[in-house]
């Protein structure tokens, strides 16, 4: 009788020690697989890299001269051009200069800071009238890339008084709701409590 009984504490404390095992080996794979998972995400919110929110077009007239002198400066020689932009630009955020952060026991990503808006890209469409050239001073091929380039920091000085800006500002909460919604799809959650983004009417998101 008595070995039945030893055999039988036996097997329950065999059965118990592997039920704890299997808890202790079971816990660990879970949050390996947590951090694993946190990881990969926050990769996934930061690769989504530049996001663009508002376009703009803009059309302006822009004159360019160059004068050149020779001989002591007794003789100039004067080439000019108009030149006509039509440019598209495009503002949004560089989500890289986001800064975030996984809290993988509360299955949150955190966000506290997010990037103000900037120019994504400017793609000028430029065409020249009125070419005129002087003795000396004609136009090259560089001259022509330079003039491109030329273009697109006369519409970057522009852009600032558009508006354009400020509506990308107004874009800010789309562009978090969007990252809230790639973070719920795996069944975390996304913390933007720390996070106030100003305009001059009224803040766009308040502390949750």
């Amino acid at each position: 009788m008595n070995d039945i009984l030893e055999i039988v504490i036996g097997l329950l404390l065999g059965a118990l020690g592997m039920y704890w095992l299997f808890g202790i080996l079971l816990k660990k794979r879970k949050k390996d697989s947590t951090e694993h998972q946190s990881v990969i995400l926050l990769e996934k919110v930061r690769n989504v890299c530049k996001l663009v929110t508002v376009e703009g077009e803009f059309a302006e007239i822009y004159q360019y001269e160059n004068v050149k002198e020779r001989f002591l400066r007794l003789i100039s020689s004067k080439k000019k051009a108009l030149i006509v932009i039509n440019a598209k630009v495009h503002i949004g955020f560089d989500l890289k200069k986001m800064e975030i952060r996984a809290d993988s026991d509360r299955k949150k990503i955190i966000m506290s800071t997010f990037p103000q808006p900037e120019v994504i890209s400017i793609e000028p469409d430029v065409k020249y009238y009125d070419i005129k050239e002087g003795l000396f001073n004609w136009f090259k091929t560089d001259d022509l890339s330079a003039l491109h380039q030329e273009a697109k920091e006369h519409i970057l000085t522009k852009i600032p008084e558009s508006g354009l800006m400020d509506n990308a500002k107004k874009e800010a909460l789309d562009a978090i709701l969007m990252i809230e919604n790639m973070v719920q799809a795996i069944g975390w959650k996304l913390d933007y409590s720390a996070l106030k983004i100003e305009t001059a009417e009224k803040p766009l998101l308040k502390d949750k």
